[in-house]
């Protein structure tokens, strides 16, 4: 159809599992894999959540992704796909590459309407974090072919 058709799809790319929530881009085997398949380790309580991510997490995430076959190998570097987290009140950023990455701002997006989201995020600072995401979203299918609703909200409480 060259493009010029879109379906809505049933599944989420936003979800809860266990003490984390989960935004992910790209394929929906990716979200599938996530919500389905991946079973993430407990972090030990003397564990720093950003060393915990950057080992344990991704160490069975890959996993996951290549018992699904969702992995995939180019001149032996491995790839997985690109999704948000969170968890313990932190906002992470998983990258194809399994880098994990922390905004300092506090906030991120991912996807093609990644850069629409992150200005209207910016603008919107002081405004009440549910209303930030909704304009984030907005703005994002209003300029980008590819961001579509019915759009879901997940949060986390905060950890002090």
């Amino acid at each position: 159809m060259g493009g010029q058709s879109l379906t809505i799809r049933a599944d989420r790319k936003v979800f809860r599992k266990q003490d984390f929530i989960f935004g992910f881009t790209g394929s929906f085997r990716l979200g599938q894999l996530l919500a389905h398949s991946f079973d993430p380790p407990e972090k030990h309580a003397k564990t720093d959540v950003y060393a915990f991510m950057v080992t344990e997490f991704v160490n069975a995430l890959r996993r996951c992704l290549q018992d699904g076959g969702f992995a995939q190998k180019h001149n032996e570097a491995e790839t997985g796909g690109t999704f948000l987290v969170g968890y313990h009140g932190r906002l992470f950023k998983i990258h194809t590459d399994y880098q994990v990455g922390e905004a300092a701002d506090g906030y991120d997006a991912c996807g093609c309407g990644q850069q629409i989201a992150l200005g209207a995020l910016f603008a919107s600072a002081d405004s009440p974090p549910h209303e930030r995401v909704a304009m984030a979203l907005n703005a994002a299918e209003r300029f980008s072919t590819g961001v579509r609703g019915p759009f879901h909200f997940e949060t986390l409480e905060a950890v002090e």
